[in-house]
């Protein structure tokens, strides 16, 4: 008997988190989110064994795909309905600079069941190619896609949500079973579309200040506001910020981490 880690032939591979997607009808439900049109300029992350590229390759007449696994890059290389319209980048996504694909007239449109073990990088590395981006739909842990999703107040609610909601309008699209998998993963899984803003609707002076603010509120959730940024400012401060000092960081919106990390960059030259 075939063990369950094996899929059309190839063995899924622990260290590049392979989990391979084989449900006909949650891959159709990620193509319809996709909608790929010939013409435009797309993207995927880890292809795999093909699953998502077969049937978005169906619909356009060129598609890129980075690909750090060499066998699968290879069996891309000679897929006879996809050999003519792939070009093959082997490269580690999280690296890789997107900016070489794409055109001002043809924004990137990435996709990708991204191995879970490097999905947070991999989205704060594509978020440094946000204006080069169109969309991006992804494949996630159910836990992470909640996570992008979060408002204030609520445990999912952390760093990785005032980031990507920062740079993105982030859109739950659809949840996935394990069992859609070859192996199934521990966890549920689920398809999120990140659209980058046109213009952020709340810009940072200084990026340093928010990733700061962010990092320092979120490391002692348990902790007031009061108590998490002491050493940078007081009470007046939060005060003309319209800020609760008793409040704790889950409780800030986007917009008020955005005016403390002002604040500072205008007041702390540090």
């Amino acid at each position: 008997m075939m063990k369950n880690d094996v899929h059309l032939g190839h063995k899924a591979r622990k260290r590049f988190g392979q989990n391979f997607l084989n449900d006909p009808y949650i891959i159709d439900g990620i193509v319809s989110a996709i909608n790929p049109k010939p013409g435009q300029n797309l993207v995927e992350i880890g292809p795999g064994l093909g699953a998502l590229t077969e049937p978005v390759g169906r619909e356009v007449d060129k598609l890129h795909v980075v690909e750090l696994d060499r066998d699968l890059a290879e069996r891309l290389r000679f897929h006879p309905e996809l050999k003519d319209k792939l070009t093959i980048h082997e490269a580690d996504a999280l690296k890789f600079d997107f900016r070489e694909l794409s055109t001002p007239q043809n924004k990137l449109r990435i996709f990708g069941n991204l191995p879970y073990n490097i999905s947070t990088p991999l989205m704060f590395h594509l978020f440094e190619f946000r204006n080069e981006v169109q969309d991006m739909h992804f494949m996630l842990q159910k836990e992470v896609v909640n996570r992008l999703a979060a408002g204030p107040g609520t445990k999912a609610y952390g760093r990785l949500t005032v980031m990507a909601q920062y740079f993105c309008k982030v859109i739950p699209v659809l949840e996935v079973p394990p069992t859609a998998f070859v192996p199934p993963p521990k966890v549920d899984s689920a398809v999120v579309r990140l659209v980058p803003h046109p213009e952020l609707p709340f810009p940072a002076n200084d990026f340093k200040w928010l990733d700061r603010v962010c990092r320092e509120g979120f490391n002692q959730r348990r902790k007031t506001v009061r108590n998490c940024y002491k050493s940078l400012v007081d009470d007046s401060v939060f005060e003309a910020l319209g800020i609760n000092p008793m409040s704790r960081p889950e409780n800030l919106t986007l917009e008020q981490f955005v005016a403390l990390a002002n604040w500072l960059d205008e007041n702390h030259k540090s």
